[in-house]
């Protein structure tokens, strides 16, 4: 992937340090190919500027790694310990002094502990705000890896929908979408499946638990499956039998401002101007009491990423750009409604790679 390998190579150039040290996460599988999980056992690549990747990795993982990625590896097994295969990784990059990027919202203490023993004289860095250009344009084949696994979190949710009955608890039916996401061939799920029912619904970030639905109630999902490490995330409301008419004026004020949120999203708005778009057809609605977030998040190896779609980002969108927009009402102890779709920008304006119907569906 030399292409991703120059773009990295750039990012440090302008953010000034002397190497990076990747962990496992999405810049390391953007980089390298190869996917690795944080755990007990230390794995680190170090990037300099001019392009130099040397590895450090346990020696179980260290043919995997070799598959799509060229750099020098430093294996080390469970009997050796880290500290040698380290110390000569430390020695092949020449580094004594100087500054050490790091990711600051994902390095642990355990790496740093161990990169400041090794390299006392090195500072370490945060390079978090210029490393997240680094995958804030998608190609066209990641847009179609983000689309694959948009269609088979859409399927899975069919499925489901027709499963799903009175009396069933919020975990039976999360249950169930999981069944359905499985057999469409996703490679693992976004994030924890979420579904609630009833006043649940009203719990932006509530978790699927035990609550039996009843007639009359609301029914949320928020969830998605993996392709290719690309990940969806899709958010649709729905009611088993008719809503009271305070709930159909909710909803249709969400629905009204998911299509103002998506309407406003083209080449050359900030990121920013979207949200304020979204918010404001809520607020018009009179429901600002019942705002809690902001309309979306980027989208691809990661559920959250740039660009933020938050009105203090005045961040332009460009094409290629993908996120959700995600405008949603919350009135505790009743009803939440959250309308989600996953967005990309195109020279013309933006396209919705998230098809499944929005309007108010009463199941059953």
């Amino acid at each position: 992937m030399p292409e991703r390998l120059e773009k990295l190579q750039k990012i440090l150039e302008v953010a000034g340090v002397d190497a990076l040290v990747l962990v496992p996460g999405a810049n390391f599988r953007y980089v390298t190919g190869s996917s690795h999980h944080l755990s007990e056992r230390p794995t680190l690549l170090f990037v300099t500027p001019a392009g130099r990747c040397v590895a450090v990795l346990p020696f179980l993982e260290a043919a995997k790694f070799g598959q799509k990625f060229q750099a020098e590896v430093f294996p080390w097994t469970d009997a050796e310990g880290y500290d040698g295969a380290l110390a000569a990784a430390w020695r092949a990059l020449g580094l004594k002094t100087g500054l050490l990027g790091v990711e600051g919202q994902r390095l642990r203490f355990f790496e740093a502990e161990i990169l400041q023993r090794h390299a006392p004289e090195m500072t370490l860095r945060s390079v978090d705000v210029p490393l997240s250009t680094l995958r804030l344009h998608k190609t066209p084949q990641e847009i179609e890896h983000l689309r694959t696994a948009i269609r088979m979190s859409e399927a899975a949710l069919q499925a489901t929908l027709a499963e799903v009955r009175p009396s069933m608890t919020e975990r039976q039916i999360a249950s169930r979408l999981e069944l359905h996401l499985n057999a469409q061939g996703g490679e693992g799920l976004s994030f924890e499946t979420v579904v609630l029912g009833g006043a649940n619904t009203a719990l932006p970030h509530g978790s699927t638990g035990s609550y039996a639905l009843q007639p009359g109630d609301a029914l949320l999902f928020d969830f998605g499956t993996t392709y290719q490490g690309y990940q969806a995330d899709i958010t649709r409301t729905f009611f088993l039998g008719e809503p009271a008419p305070e709930h159909r004026a909710l909803y249709a004020a969400v629905l009204a401002a998911n299509e103002t949120g998506r309407a406003a999203c083209r080449p050359g708005v900030a990121a920013g101007s979207v949200d304020l778009a979204a918010t404001q057809a809520l607020m018009q609605a009179g429901f600002e009491k019942f705002i809690r977030h902001r309309t979306g998040h980027g989208l691809g190896l990661e559920t959250h990423e740039a660009p933020y779609i938050v009105q203090t980002n005045t961040q332009v969108l460009a094409e290629g750009m993908v996120f959700t927009i995600e405008p949603g009402l919350y009135q505790e102890g009743s009803l939440g409604v959250r309308i989600e779709d996953n967005v990309v920008i195109t020279p013309e304006g933006a396209e919705s790679l998230t098809r499944f119907p929005r309007e108010l569906t009463i199941l059953g």
